[in-house]
């Protein structure tokens, strides 16, 4: 991107990559997101399971509006 440019070879020198250090560690945690994000398929993995949507499926919630809670 930047190959031709003084500017930015001085700042390499000075700073280091930072573009690239930034990459790399944007993968990295890509990676160990998506280690982290799939099913769980484990020995003692419950038959049926995978067909039940786990408690906490879902991001979407409504919101609580102010004043007491319903019980």
């Amino acid at each position: 991107m930047f190959q031709d440019s003084p500017i930015y070879d001085r700042l390499v020198a000075e700073c280091g990559d930072i573009p690239t250090q930034v990459r790399r560690e944007a993968e990295r945690v890509s990676r160990e997101l998506e280690v982290v994000m799939r099913p769980l398929h484990s020995p003692g993995h419950l038959p049926g399971a995978e067909r039940r949507p786990s408690p906490g499926a879902g991001w979407q919630r409504t919101a609580l509006l102010p004043g007491p809670r319903p019980h």
